[in-house]
């Protein structure tokens, strides 16, 4: 995924703390045993009993962000996912508002064998794509397999690639990738997809919940210029960029709804009238990018559109509480984690001034002291960011995990605000001479975030009052610049977050935390106790044992401080009052940001 763009998935910015709430991701399945065959089995609705009712009425979406694509295989943003989880569909989904609980959609049933490592999904049948194509095994089977010969780092595929090949990478990148493996892994036996993992994943059914994972019409893929599913042609289409593909400008999916128009203000759908399920409440949904917040505050006033981006809580207090139409939906489950990280090896001249131990600046390696970054962490007034930025929601957090994830110990201390333990740890840091000769440090903020303005004012206010030869000078730099200097390792501090792929805690550990993981190699950080632990919880499907290594993990990376964590922010979504569907008991936020559920399930009075 592309690095820190806001309107994109995995990488967000700070700025996010207050505009991106809710994110597009999966949803984790509890596996009790690593061994033996289970089976869930779902309901067996099929179009039969579907609602005759005529859907009606139109639902406005107004944001900031454009449409990247409409490719299943390469969506791997919130603005581009909230459509695509309407015109598609994937094997398995969550239950109601649960993380951790999935159900068949396109699957009725699946069993797991092998160990963990095979998997069987019983397809559903008397399914139709819009194109009026009737929805088959090859169709899944050819999704996958396309998913893995196109695989990128700006998609949702890497994780798959993951599971199935053992690899992250494409065919390009690693010489291990071939056209046997990726027909081994994914088959058809009739009706029944199997799949066949080199080893058990804990995460693999979550990452089928995942919208880039929807089921593509092959045949309609096919006739309209899309890689043919062969041997012969599989080669030319690794790594193939279809962010503007045939099948992004002409989608064909199983969805209650069917693109009708996109252009670059607009993506107009519509109940598709061959559902297999129950017909939309619903006919018409229209997304709309209104670049202007103030445009786009108007209109929802007005009743012009049902729902809008509103720039955050505290836009959503001072403008649109008790304003008659509106109703507001607050304290919804967090699902990013937010971090300050401190980089141990600085790059180039830019963050280190003098580059030395002399008040003018600090050595490369400054960072690499760990009573220096528990210094740091010691120093940021969590309670004062929740009260001025969040307006007094939220908690610390102990770990960069969000609370809501299976996973998370809430039973474990955050790290407090103590300037008295923060100067004890700093009159320790490089032998004393932190304390005696001081330090200046240049960190950054995205241009424009206040979030990120003020967390880094915070931290800069209570570093310089500890000792008067300490310095920390904030930049504000347009969030490509910090992009780069992250990539590069020129940043000496960044305030960044991660948003899910997928319910389960390994994509937040390993992101974080792990020395191959996202993270961890822009900052120089490594512990090869935390990365035993990370690799073997990543290994297994034992729920129990996996949250005690998590645990292991939030402990040890408190003593590491590798990180500054940010406090969660429960999120909060403001709508029009005619518009039914939404509330804390059906609120997925691993569904779009921008209702937290699928269209087919809202209605309007």
């Amino acid at each position: 995924m592309t690095l820190l763009n806001p309107s994109r998935k995995r990488v967000l910015s700070a700025i996010a703390l207050t505009t991106l709430t809710l994110s597009l991701a999966a949803c984790k399945s509890d596996t009790a045993s690593n061994t033996g065959t289970s089976t869930t089995t779902a309901d067996t609705t099929t179009g039969d009993s579907a609602s005759t009712v005529e859907p009606t009425g139109v639902l406005v979406i107004q944001e900031s962000a454009d449409i990247p694509t409409l490719d299943p295989g390469t969506t791997y943003d919130t603005a581009s996912g909230q459509v695509v989880e309407n015109l598609y569909e994937t094997l398995v989904t969550y239950q109601g508002n649960s993380l951790s609980e999935l159900r068949p959609l396109l699957a009725t049933e699946w069993t797991e064998g092998g160990a963990g490592t095979e998997y069987r999904f019983t397809l559903r049948d008397g399914v139709k794509f819009h194109t009026g194509n009737a929805f088959e095994c090859k169709d899944a089977e050819y999704t996958f397999r396309r998913n893995l010969v196109t695989n990128t780092s700006d998609s949702g595929n890497w994780f798959l690639s993951e599971s199935l090949l053992g690899t992250q990478s494409n065919a390009n990148d690693d010489q291990g990738v071939t056209w046997q493996k990726i027909t081994d892994a994914v088959t058809c036996d009739g009706q029944t997809l199997v799949f066949k993992l080199p080893k058990a994943d804990p995460a693999f059914l979550a990452k089928l919940a995942y919208t880039g994972q929807s089921i593509v019409d092959s045949a309609h893929a096919i006739k309209i210029g899309e890689w043919d599913g062969t041997e012969a042609t599989w080669k030319a289409a690794v790594g193939k960029d279809i962010t503007g593909s045939p099948l992004a400008q002409d989608p064909s999916g199983t969805g209650a709804y069917k693109l009708l128009n996109k252009t670059a203000t607009a993506v107009t759908a519509t109940a598709f009238p061959d559902y297999w399920g129950e017909q939309p409440s619903i006919k018409d949904v229209i997304l709309q990018k209104i670049p202007e917040q103030a445009a786009r505050l108007q209109a929802f006033e007005k009743g012009d559109a049902d729902i809008v981006e509103t720039g955050g809580r505290s836009i959503i207090e001072a403008q649109l509480t008790d304003k008659p139409g509106i109703a507001i939906l607050d304290d919804l489950p967090s699902t990013s984690a937010f971090g300050i990280s401190m980089n141990q090896k600085i790059s180039g001249k830019a963050a280190i001034g003098s580059g030395k131990m002399d008040g003018q600046g600090i050595p490369a390696n400054f960072f690499s002291d760990v009573d220096v970054r528990r210094g740091f962490v010691a120093a940021f007034n969590t309670p004062q960011y929740i009260e001025d930025v969040q307006k007094g929601k939220g908690e610390a957090l102990n770990f960069l995990l969000p609370e809501t994830f299976p996973g998370y110990d809430a039973s474990i201390e955050a790290a407090s605000y103590d300037i008295d333990a923060a100067t004890e740890y700093f009159k320790e840091a490089w032998d004393g001479q932190v304390w005696d000769k001081g330090f200046t440090v240049n960190v950054s903020y995205r241009a424009g975030s206040a979030t990120a303005q003020t967390g880094m004012e915070i931290l800069k206010k209570n570093i310089e009052t500890i000792n008067p030869k300490f310095r920390v000078n904030i930049v504000a730099k347009e969030w490509s610049e910090i992009i780069k200097g992250s990539n590069q390792g020129s940043e000496a501090m960044v305030m960044t977050g991660w948003a899910p792929d997928y319910a389960d805690p390994d994509n937040f550990v390993y992101t974080f935390y792990n020395s191959e993981g996202y993270y961890n190699p822009r900052i120089n950080a490594k512990d090869e106790q935390i990365d035993t632990w990370i690799n073997e919880a990543r290994s297994i499907t034992d729920t129990e044992k996996r949250n005690a290594l998590y645990a292991d993990i939030a402990k040890r990376a408190i003593d590491q401080a590798w990180y500054i964590n940010m406090p969660n922010q429960p999120g909060v979504l403001a709508y029009r009052d005619n518009l039914q569907g939404i509330s804390l008991d059906t609120f997925n936020p691993m569904l779009s940001f921008a209702t937290g559920t699928y269209w087919k399930d809202l209605s309007k009075s």
